[in-house]
């Protein structure tokens, strides 16, 4: 089975791009593809975005005594993980509400595509926005725009759409499944239109994905809890997940252990080998003993010191107390009380003691001072019995050959103890079935004639249900020990310890195998709640219902248009295995021998840029571009609609507020509200 390492991919920071003499002198359109994952950014004119990140912004913690961190947008955050907790994010799902965020989002923006001019940007923004975006957020967004950066124009437009009409150029009709990061959106498209009141959208998508393999993985591996970061979780998803075309037959077959070995993923997680330091000579650890007994008397004399001048400024203060003169009973009663003292008498003991207790401080100062040498006895050697020492009477080898047997039978002994307790992790091994069998049969006993112990046969019971297998193994380590030692002394083959183990090979395989990852069912599961959202608690419909639903509000001559172009794109849609599972999903909700088709964008996470690009490079753009003049004229909220665009349903005008007046009648005021 191969062993599958993890990139973990640093993102690299932003260079600051030139701001050319051809586009500083010309109004080129800017392409901004806002995403709740990435943004991407680049001029109409240019075929490639200049700028990807993910849309995040990190405030690191303020430090005591120290300035504020700058804030770091985008690939400025190298290590995501150390600033987990610190991130935030302009959307809540995939629309934009948190407009300081989205601030500092422009700002990055524009200061490394080089914009340097004084106050403005000279440039039509082209930009995306979600599917139905509230024309609150909409009039925030160009509010901030107009007012903030002093745009001439700006334009909106989905993104889904946008990579619908660069991938179908000439297709009037099509069913649009855009899987964003926190939502999918089933977008039904006649006419070149799409169409609002049957489109849907299901509050699933790739974070929700990512979450579910980390949690799972995390609930797996407790142990490795740290080392399973979010981070992870996503490169696992977009490179060992698929997507099941029958989910309950894939269970089925993961449930054979032949399969499961043959497409289970092993990941092998970062970790450190802790290296083995070569033992000091005689004379380095003499030296050793003798620097860290100086370092201890440095810090005791430290120590003593302060505690003096502690000491010595409490007395100073008690005398003065005492040496008060009459007529300062408030003072002197104050002090008492401070030192939780009933009267003179009091106070005339705990100077005693504080005079007494500098007196013996003074003494173990001066008498430190006196020792100018630390003499450290050295630690003495260990005695080796006198029965694992060979006699002169007996033969060397055969010695050597029964203190080679004895070593070799305590390590059978240890592992025989070690595999027991394994055993006894699991259920059906047959020590664990003993186990519960002979509790059982104790369990029946009946209670009150219950002398379980009085025996000497109980203790092999005891031994035989007991997990750590009824020995213990401080014994056999010691005599592994001295076994070890005196073959170190007497053979030259003994080539090192197995119990200590300093064998570096085995060390580092061991280290290896429990910093692994055996990423199997979970390959399914994770992508499977796109269908099955009850899986992580959700309520809602999956994708295949979804779309029935979406299919079932139309004649079925435009069912057949929809279902004839079923258009995938998005991060997800890039899962292996989603489109066929789609063609499986479609083939049982359609009529029999009825015709569709599923395509996925050439590149489903810039195809919505593109589509961008080439709607703002077309002479038609001017038309659909909102100015400064209409903004302050209609509002932030307005837009002119073309084929990528949202519809624009204008606010409703606020209910005038009511005025209260008092009008006397009858002699008495009577409160009127007038509009």
């Amino acid at each position: 089975m191969t062993t599958l390492e993890l990139k973990d991919t640093k993102t690299v920071p932003d260079p600051i791009h030139p701001y050319l003499r051809n586009i500083r002198n010309s109004s080129v359109p800017l392409v901004i593809d806002n995403g709740s994952y990435q943004c991407r950014v680049g001029w109409a004119t240019q075929k490639e975005p200049l700028l990807i990140f993910k849309n995040l912004i990190a405030k690191p913690r303020k430090e005591r005594g120290k300035k504020d961190g700058e804030t770091q947008v985008g690939n400025d955050i190298t290590n995501i993980e150390a600033v987990r907790f610190q991130l935030k994010t302009q959307f809540d799902r995939n629309v934009v509400t948190h407009f300081e965020a989205q601030e500092q989002v422009f700002d990055y923006i524009f200061t490394h595509l080089g914009i340097d001019t004084e106050g403005y940007v000279n440039h039509p923004i082209v930009m995306t926005e979600a599917f139905l975006n509230p024309n609150y957020s909409r009039h925030l967004m160009s509010e901030l725009l107009f007012e903030c950066y002093r745009v001439p124009s700006v334009c909106y437009g989905v993104d889904g759409l946008f990579s619908f009409r660069h991938n179908h150029p000439n297709s009037s009709a099509g069913l649009i499944i855009n899987f964003g990061y926190h939502t999918t959106h089933i977008l039904p498209v006649i006419n070149n239109q799409v169409d609002p009141t049957r489109s849907r959208r299901i509050n699933v998508g790739g974070i929700h994905i990512i979450n579910y393999l980390h949690r799972l993985l995390q609930l797996k591996y407790p142990a490795h809890f740290a080392a399973i970061t979010p981070s992870r979780a996503e490169e696992l998803i977009y490179e060992q997940t698929f997507v099941a075309v029958d989910y309950q037959e894939e269970l089925s077959l993961w449930a054979d252990s032949d399969h499961y070995d043959n497409h289970v993923r092993r990941i092998q997680l970062p970790y450190t080998i802790q290296a083995v330091t070569p033992g000091l000579t005689p004379e380095q650890q003499k030296e050793r003993r003798k620097e860290l007994a100086r370092r201890l008397i440095e810090i005791n004399a430290r120590k003593r010191e302060e505690r003096l001048a502690e000491d010595e400024e409490q007395l100073n203060q008690l005398l003065a107390a005492q040496d008060l003169e009459e007529g300062e009973e408030n003072e002197f009663q104050k002090i008492l009380d401070f030192y939780e003292l009933s009267s003179g008498t009091d106070l005339q003991k705990l100077i005693s003691q504080l005079q007494a207790r500098i007196e013996r401080t003074k003494q173990k100062i001066a008498a430190a001072n006196t020792t100018e040498d630390n003499v450290v006895e050295d630690p003495k050697p260990k005695v080796i019995k006198q029965t694992l020492k060979p006699n002169d009477q007996e033969d060397f080898e055969t010695w050597i050959a029964g203190v080679r047997q004895k070593r070799q039978e305590i390590l059978e002994r240890r592992n025989a103890r070690r595999q027991r307790r394994q055993d006894m992790a699991k259920r059906r091994t047959a020590a664990a079935q003993e186990r519960m069998r002979l509790i059982s049969q104790l369990a029946r006993k009946e209670k009150r004639d219950d002398n379980f112990g009085m025996r000497d046969e109980d203790w092999d019971v005891y031994k035989a249900i007991n997990k750590e297998g009824g020995d213990s193994d401080s014994d056999e380590e010691q005599k592994l020990l001295e076994l070890e030692e005196a073959l170190r002394r007497h053979d030259p083959e003994f080539e090192g310890s197995v119990s200590s183990g300093t064998t570096s090979a085995n060390n580092s395989g061991n280290t290896a195998e429990t910093h692994q990852l055996h990423v199997g069912i979970e390959r399914i599961r994770a992508p499977e709640i796109l269908f099955q959202p009850s899986m992580i608690g959700s309520g809602e419909a999956g994708l295949a219902e979804t779309i029935e639903f979406v299919l079932r509000g139309y004649p079925a001559d435009v069912q057949s248009a929809l279902v004839s172009n079923v258009f995938l794109t998005g991060g997800c849609a890039a899962l292996p295995g989603l489109s066929e599972r789609l063609r499986r999903e479609l083939l049982e909700m359609r009529p029999f021998k009825s015709t569709f088709n599923v395509t996925i964008a050439n590149n489903t996470t810039l195809d919505a840029w593109y589509g961008a690009q080439t709607f703002s490079s077309s002479p038609d753009l001017n038309q659909y571009l909102v100015t400064r003049s209409e903004y302050e004229e209609r509002g932030g909220e307005y837009l002119k609609e073309h084929y990528a665009s949202n519809k624009y349903y204008p606010s409703p005008t606020p209910l005038p507020q009511a005025e209260s007046i008092q009008l006397p009648v009858g002699g008495e005021e009577i409160e009127i509200d007038v509009f």
